[in-house]
């Protein structure tokens, strides 16, 4: 693909000197005015393709990238935001610093609030850039700001940090910048970073404090049919007591020690299904049949299916809010799944439009949404789509609010009903003993009587 070098300003009054590569001058242009940069000089350059941009992916070597900005004025302009030698000691002591989702949070909200304010990408990266702490993920922005700057879009870069953004962010920003409104994209990542933040607090709320708990009880459990049962059975046969452990607290204790002698067993045949288990969800049909399972499992699969498929109809309003068809609309919206069941069901409406037929058709045959979600669809493709696609994104907000209720509700007796099981099964098997020896029945068969 050839290589353009152009001169552009931005909009604060900037000029910027780099080369882009695109297939034609055209093409070229118009990736610059969509990164909202105003072409002043763009020129074929005899430079040779570079090699894969993967050696970009640094978070320490970022002056390695300054060497292609041919710029005096950019030059000077990082240099505001160059770590100083106190930082770079400072971070060589505590090694690295870990970037969190409040980072990537705080990121997008400050980002969402200068597009709001009519900042372009550059000027909107430069300032966030000024006043990131994190050495970390100051290198992240800087890398793409480069690329903003070298003409490329956003998630192009943030697509090499898949360990930083998330899939379903990163999507998120490609949609905005596709359909050319990275401002309201960026105010619906801000929503799903909050919402999920959110829920994973209230998820470990309720999750690891029961964890603990059970993973005490499991560990007393095992201790105490190693140590309490064997020195009551031994107490037993020093008096002569024809007196004996309870059936359960015997099978369980034979069942302790046959793992402990055959351990190689149980853990071969663990590590086997796990391994199968693994193989199979890691082929098509497999990866299929799971996240198939995702959409229709107990307590969240209802949940998890409206939160995918409220996603994909945003993103597609978002799309035909900035004119374009349904067909290219359901195209991009796509990128912001990765369930294959969603995701053949969205090719599917795609190859319908493509033949004549309804789009919703597939929706309905899926039997995963709701007559409410397909019949406000078919209404709108009567009457005003895109009015009517606000409408279902409001009821599903609420519907989405009231299966998270319900969820938060049911999940934590589930958790203790678990938990409940393993301490009754501690009680029968380790407790009763003891309480056995403590109320002194066994004296009276050591004495004949």
């Amino acid at each position: 693909m050839p290589i353009y070098k152009y001169k552009a300003m931005t909009e604060n009054g900037m000029i910027v000197t780099n080369t882009i590569e695109e297939s034609s001058k055209y093409l070229a242009i118009k990736k610059l005015k969509r990164n909202n940069l105003i072409p002043i000089n763009v020129d074929k350059s005899l430079q040779r393709t570079k090699s894969k941009r993967t050696v970009r992916k640094n978070t320490q070597g970022i002056d390695e990238i300054l060497k292609d900005v041919d710029t005096t004025n950019l030059l000077l302009s990082r240099q505001k935001s160059k770590t100083s030698y106190f930082d770079k000691i400072y971070h060589g002591i505590t090694k690295s610093d870990r970037i969190t989702s409040k980072d990537i949070i705080i990121f997008t909200q400050n980002f969402y609030l200068l597009k709001k304010a009519n900042f372009n990408n550059i000027h909107a990266l430069n300032t966030i850039i000024d006043s990131t702490e994190n050495f970390s993920f100051r290198g992240i922005l800087e890398d793409i700001l480069a690329g903003v700057e070298s003409g490329e879009n956003m998630y192009s870069t943030m697509e090499y940090y898949e360990d930083v953004f998330p899939y379903l962010y990163i999507n998120m920003i490609k949609v905005g910048e596709m359909s050319g409104n990275l401002t309201l994209a960026l105010e619906q990542a801000l929503k799903f970073l909050e919402d999920s933040d959110s829920l994973n607090k209230t998820l470990k709320g309720i999750l690891v404090p029961n964890i603990i708990q059970f993973t005490l009880l499991l560990v007393m459990l095992i201790v105490g049919t190693l140590v309490a049962l064997p020195t009551i059975q031994n107490l037993y046969d020093s008096i002569g007591s024809q007196a004996s452990l309870p059936p359960l607290s015997q099978w369980f204790s034979g069942v302790i020690n046959w793992i402990l002698k055959f351990w190689y067993i149980p853990t071969t045949l663990i590590l086997g299904a796990i391994s199968l288990i693994f193989w199979y969800i890691n082929t098509p049909k497999g990866k299929y049949n799971f996240h198939y399972f995702k959409y229709t499992m107990p307590i969240f699969g209802q949940l998890i299916f409206a939160i995918d498929f409220s996603r994909v109809m945003r993103a597609m309003l978002l799309n035909l809010n900035n004119g374009m068809r349904i067909q290219e609309a359901l195209d991009v919206a796509k990128n912001v799944s990765k369930n294959y069941v969603l995701l053949s069901i969205l090719e599917a409406s795609i190859n319908n439009i493509l033949i004549g037929q309804s789009w919703i058709e597939p929706f309905e045959r899926s039997k995963l949404a709701t007559p409410m979600m397909t019949e406000m669809l078919k209404i709108g493709m009567d009457t005003d789509l895109a009015q009517m696609m606000e409408k279902l994104l409001e009821y599903m907000e609420i519907d989405i609010n009231n299966l998270l209720d319900k969820t938060i509700k049911v999940l934590p007796q589930l958790v203790y009903a678990i938990v409940g099981v393993v301490l009754i099964f501690f009680v029968l098997v380790v407790l009763v003993p003891c309480i056995q020896v403590y109320m002194g029945g066994w004296l009276l068969s050591a004495y004949g009587l």
